[in-house]
């Protein structure tokens, strides 16, 4: 099953790792939204900067620290995701807390790692 998913933290740099998700999950069919701090374009997908309103979100990959997502909390349960994964550095208990009480699940995990064992 393939599942949209935003990257936030999403970066056109190839050697930061939300942008070789975004490669990674491209290569397994998923359709992916970005949003980063500078507007920029990986593949097919474009990276944009405002906090759009995507419909029909899956999965919400973290490549922020905690504190960077703090002002961005309402934002993304807004989203109504089905699940979240902290990738390695995005670990966060209160983002993670307030999920859960929106029955969203919660991984603290890598993106990376997933695909390729195909636990996605």
């Amino acid at each position: 099953m393939k599942k949209k998913t935003l990257v936030l933290g999403a970066s056109a740099n190839p050697a930061r790792y939300s942008n070789k998700a975004i490669y990674k999950l491209r290569y397994f069919g998923h359709p992916v939204v970005a949003v980063g701090s500078k507007p920029a374009q990986v593949e097919d997908v474009t990276i944009i900067t405002d906090l759009s309103d995507f419909k029909g979100i899956d999965t919400v990959t973290m490549y922020l620290n905690a504190d960077r997502q703090k002002p961005l909390e309402e934002y993304i349960l807004s989203l109504h995701p089905k699940r979240i994964i902290f990738n390695p550095g995005a670990e966060n208990e209160s983002l993670k807390n307030k999920a859960e009480k929106q029955g969203i699940e919660c991984e603290e995990a890598c993106t990376l790692v997933m695909l390729t064992i195909g636990d996605y």
